[in-house]
């Protein structure tokens, strides 16, 4: 007979690929971590900061939340860094960027340190109306 523990366990989700970068940031009490587009968007004390996707190009790697007046000197302190194809509001480190692992810690500890250029307020739900409730 089966251990009944196993079944549970056997369905855990596995991990996205790229938890590790955001695994610094899990013990900060401003963190929360949402699915959201298929992939995994970082916020912290409220604010988006970081969204990670792993699918095919152009989403698999990270995006940096950012307004675009950041763009300039996120891109000069970061090369890799280009605004991404289909949502250029946002900087984009592919994954297949030789330096992915390094920048992308790099950028983790910027928005650790609450760094102004990374993180944008999330836009407030609309309420529905009685006639958009289904």
């Amino acid at each position: 007979m089966r251990d009944p523990f196993e079944k549970s366990f056997s369905k855990a989700k596995p991990l996205h690929p790229h938890h590790w970068v955001w695994e610094p940031l899990e013990s900060d009490p401003g963190f929360i971590l949402k699915p959201m587009f298929g992939g995994q968007s970082v916020y912290l004390d409220g604010n988006l900061m970081l969204y990670f996707a792993a699918k095919k190009e152009p989403w698999r790697g990270m995006l940096v939340c950012t307004d675009r007046v950041h763009h300039a000197t996120l891109q000069r302190d970061f090369p890799e860094l280009a605004p991404h194809p289909v949502l250029p509001k946002w900087l984009y480190l592919p994954e297949a960027s030789d330096s992915f692992e390094r920048t992308a810690a790099r950028l983790v500890a910027l928005a650790r340190q609450r760094d102004p250029r990374i993180g944008v307020a999330p836009k407030p739900k609309k309420k529905r109306t009685k006639s958009t409730v289904r």
